[in-house]
């Protein structure tokens, strides 16, 4: 293993130690205001097809959004093998339409219907960090990394804004998102 990726790999490991310590008082208030700027923003407001993301170890948690705007198309994915499958989910039977999936993580049904992913407006990204270039730090599976160069729409990482870093080791694979989101800023 490269030099380069084990930095990588120890920059993951200490921020994801880090955000597993944020109480979850403070967690869930700063989830609240991440979903309050993302209601807020222009992109979002205008968007109808939204790919999102359910909350894992500590991710922000944006169930408020698709609660509070069931009329927009939400699709979620699947992981299967090394693809994300995305799914749409009808809000109103979200409870019902979501199982524990691969890695504990919440995903869709298998049997909902295929989301159609040439309309897609807007994608909320989960990662452990991105920097001011766009860049996003991953789990290290590279799911997103296969799926985002041939994904349409409007790409943005969510995340708190203590793991809006000044710069992440980036490989040739990696793609800058258009824009990063945190309860501060974006």
């Amino acid at each position: 293993m490269s030099e380069f990726l084990q930095t990588k790999k120890q920059l993951r490991r200490a921020l994801l130690k880090q955000r597993s310590q944020i109480p979850e008082q403070i967690w869930q208030y700063k989830s609240q205001e991440l979903c309050d700027r993302i209601t807020n923003w222009q992109i979002f407001q205008q968007a109808q097809n939204i790919l999102a993301f359910t909350s894992f170890r500590q991710e922000p948690d944006l169930n408020q959004l698709w609660q509070r705007f069931p009329d927009k198309t939400w699709g979620f994915s699947r992981c299967v093998d090394k693809d994300l499958i995305w799914h749409q989910v009808a809000i109103a039977d979200f409870e019902s339409n979501m199982r524990s999936g691969a890695f504990g993580i919440v995903e869709p049904r298998h049997d909902l219907p295929l989301m159609n992913l040439d309309n897609i407006d807007l994608i909320l990204i989960p990662a452990v960090a991105c920097d001011r270039q766009c860049y996003r730090l991953g789990y290290g599976g590279g799911f997103y990394d296969r799926w985002l160069p041939n994904s349409t729409g409007f790409k943005a990482g969510i995340i708190f804004d203590d793991f809006y870093i000044n710069m992440i080791p980036s490989d040739i694979w990696d793609m800058p998102l258009d824009a990063i989101i945190t309860e501060k800023q974006g």
